[in-house]
């Protein structure tokens, strides 16, 4: 019961995730802004079941049965790092970030770059897909 009235409080307190996310979008004012305001379009058309979350003092995270990606924000890119993109088939080659390491993959999108919008797309869906394979089954008491 605790739970259940701590997530509800959490719920009420201040602006939601989404509105976080906007908030961020009109701060930075410029291509990067609009960038992240695209990506987050493509990833909700990807995923309309998506949940925006607001996490680390200020990063956008997506999640569908754990988290897809996170976009943060740089002076000179934006960056989509994927939870567990070394896990995914990328054979567009969107990756261009983040390449060393065992489980993250992460693309840097620089100002005036184009987004390979369908490749972006299918790249969200495996994501969401690994993650509900990954899911654990829900224990049923007999």
């Amino acid at each position: 019961m605790k739970k259940a009235v701590a997530a509800k409080k959490k719920e009420t307190d201040g602006p939601s995730p989404s509105k976080l996310i906007d908030g961020r979008i009109k701060e930075l004012g410029d291509w990067r802004g609009e960038t992240l305001k695209r990506v987050r379009a493509l990833i909700k058309e990807a995923d309309p079941e998506i949940v925006e979350e607001w996490k680390w003092r200020g990063v956008p995270v997506w999640e569908h049965d754990g988290i897809i990606c996170t976009g943060e924000t740089y002076k000179e890119v934006v960056k989509l790092t994927f939870a567990k993109g070394a896990a995914l088939d990328d054979a567009a080659r969107l990756f261009n970030s983040s390449l060393d390491g065992n489980v993250r993959r992460a693309i840097d999108i620089r100002e005036g770059e184009k987004i390979n919008e369908k490749a972006l797309k299918a790249l969200i869906r495996a994501a969401v897909e690994l993650n509900a394979s990954k899911k654990k089954p829900v224990k049923r008491s007999a």
